[in-house]
């Protein structure tokens, strides 16, 4: 039947309200124990091993408790900031953690210059990391320095170490031996725990044997670390005998296998953001003592991966977490300091030693993977390795020019050379 003018009009029916939007990212939605729990284990290697090499650093440059707390310090903080702060924004388990090569050249060369000179090279070292990665130079250079060069630079620095785990065997044989064992009995069940209970079984040698001298009272009843600031001094020698060496081994040996981990993951990093920013805090802890913070590789496998949540847009938290627990435990750097300057030095050498064994063979690996550049590496890794001086600068240093020399001496003029003979 038709509807007349006169009859009422029907309401017209209001449209359904749309269902509340979920959001796509929710921090308390996407916590999980596993991610919590990864961020932590990725503290506990960080601060088990390599910490380690920065003590021996830090003996080496004679650094007093003071100066070696704010160095830890330093480290712990601007990592912990930038992982809080990259995982957040990038919503990627961004992984950042101190340069343990820089750290490991800073152990042949520090007690070379004055501490003041040393931080002036720490913080130009950091003002050019984040210009090359905010400038996108970053993977521009890493085509043009031949990768076989820059790892056999890192192999020569890394050889100390390992030579290091032997030479203290003759007089410390139950620390070594123990220690040593153990990290490749445990490597064979996990080899994230490898480092840790390599440091625990060395640490119960020790106090069978020689005992451990804890000065607990050295601290000033204080826990939280007071940050000594150096105002910076620069110089041509610590220039290019650490400032040099220490960007090329940041960028190279830290940043680019960072940038690899999370594309192996199956994310999209920005490496101007990651790189850029991790310099950038870098400069401003590098009067502290921070000789730099960078992107994780180690670690950060241990947060990138499905153990820390099969979904991989919820590992982000793996990356807070460890950004907390960096923030938690680098303020307390001093206790740190304490029970680490209670262990014999020939423990500090062996698990310093065992620690690096995997980068070691990493870039031992890479250094003489490419035939074309096997000559130039080779140079560059007996350079290196020899722990030679030449006008105040480095081997490391000396290392990477002789190589890049050797490889231009054999290289420049081939292809010109090929052509004109086809």
């Amino acid at each position: 039947m038709s509807r007349t003018a006169s009859d009422p009009v029907p309401p017209a029916a209001e449209p359904a309200e749309p269902p509340p939007a979920v959001p796509r990212y929710s921090l308390r939605r996407d916590v999980s124990f596993p991610a919590l729990l990864a961020g932590f284990i990725a503290v506990i290697v960080s601060y088990s091993g390599p910490l380690v090499v920065v003590l021996a650093a830090a003996r080496a440059g004679h650094l007093d408790q003071a100066h070696t707390a704010s160095w830890i310090w330093a480290v712990s903080i601007g990592s912990g900031l930038t992982c809080l702060f990259l995982s957040r924004r990038t919503r990627m388990p961004v992984i950042t953690a101190w340069s343990t090569p820089g750290v490991a050249l800073l152990v042949t060369n520090l007690g070379d210059y004055p501490y003041a000179q040393a931080v002036g090279a720490f913080l130009l070292s950091a003002v050019a990391i984040a210009v090359i990665g905010y400038s996108g130079l970053f993977g521009r250079l890493m085509r043009a320095v031949p990768t076989g060069v820059v790892n056999a630079m890192l192999a020569g620095i890394l050889f100390s170490f390992g030579v290091g785990i032997f030479t203290e065997l003759k007089a410390s044989p139950a620390i070594v031996l123990g220690a040593f064992t153990a990290f490749f009995v445990m490597k064979r069940i996990s080899v994230r725990w490898a480092v840790p209970v390599a440091l625990l079984v060395g640490a119960g040698a020790a106090l069978a044997t020689t005992g451990l001298d804890f000065e607990l009272g050295s601290g000033g009843g204080s826990v939280l670390v007071r940050p000594v600031f150096t105002v910076p001094e620069f110089s041509v020698a610590a220039l290019v005998g650490i400032a040099v060496p220490l960007a090329v081994v940041t960028l190279a040996s830290q940043n680019a296998p960072g940038v690899a981990v999370l594309e192996g993951a199956g994310y999209a990093p920005d490496d101007r953001l990651l790189i850029g920013s991790t310099g950038a805090v870098s400069v401003l802890l590098a009067p502290f003592g921070s000789h730099a913070v960078n992107l994780a590789a180690i670690t950060a496998a241990l947060c990138t991966g499905p153990e820390a949540h099969p979904d991989p847009e919820r590992r982000y938290v793996a990356g807070m977490s460890c950004g907390f627990w960096y923030l938690l435990v680098g303020s307390c750097g001093g206790v740190l300091v304490i029970l680490f300057a209670g262990l014999p030095a020939a423990l500090i050498a062996v698990v310093a030693g065992v620690a690096l064994l995997g980068a070691l063979q990493g870039s031992l690996t890479a250094a003489l993977g490419e035939t074309a550049t096997r000559d130039a590496a080779v140079v560059t890794f007996l350079c290196t390795a020899s722990g030679m001086s030449l006008f105040g600068i480095g081997s490391a240093f000396w290392g990477l020019v002789l190589g890049l020399l050797t490889h231009g001496l054999l290289t420049v003029g081939r292809s010109r050379r090929g052509r004109t003979a086809g």
